[in-house]
């Protein structure tokens, strides 16, 4: 599974994998639940290779927080995105010190560790992240 072909659809619970393209749009494999269905231009995607997190410095890219989860939590599952909000806030910024608080909010920090606790399910790879971050950082 590629980091690149991973995407959020609003409206839609999950993550989803992209199989193929038809003229309207692209069919994508649910990886809750693999079910298969057609995602249309009428839907809202975010590809999450295109994410990143504000920081004070810079935009860190999704893929380096996963890995970032991923080192401190020995590639296993993160705490539940339905902790209270202050642990949710602890807990992020352990993983990204110097997140910007004023522009992410709870509910982004819940999503990115949804999002991450849902990729440990389905057991992906994220030694591949650091070779995709390196490649992005020399370019």
């Amino acid at each position: 599974m590629e980091f690149s072909k991973i995407i959020a659809v609003s409206g839609k619970p999950g993550l989803f994998e992209i199989i193929s393209q038809t003229k309207s749009g692209v069919i994508v494999k649910s990886l809750l639940d693999n079910k298969r269905m057609p995602i249309t231009a009428t839907h809202n995607v975010s590809l999450l290779e295109n994410i990143a997190i504000y920081t004070y410095i810079e935009d860190i890219p999704l893929a380096q927080v996963f890995k970032n989860i991923s080192d401190k939590e020995a590639g296993k599952e993160a705490i539940s995105h339905k902790e209270s909000n202050d642990k949710l806030k602890a807990y992020f910024s352990e993983v990204l010190p110097d997140f910007d608080e004023e522009r992410v909010y709870t509910s982004n920090i819940k999503k990115v560790i949804q999002w991450y606790n849902i990729l440990v399910k389905v057991d992906f790879d994220f030694t591949t992240l650091s070779e995709e971050v390196a490649s992005e950082e020399e370019e």
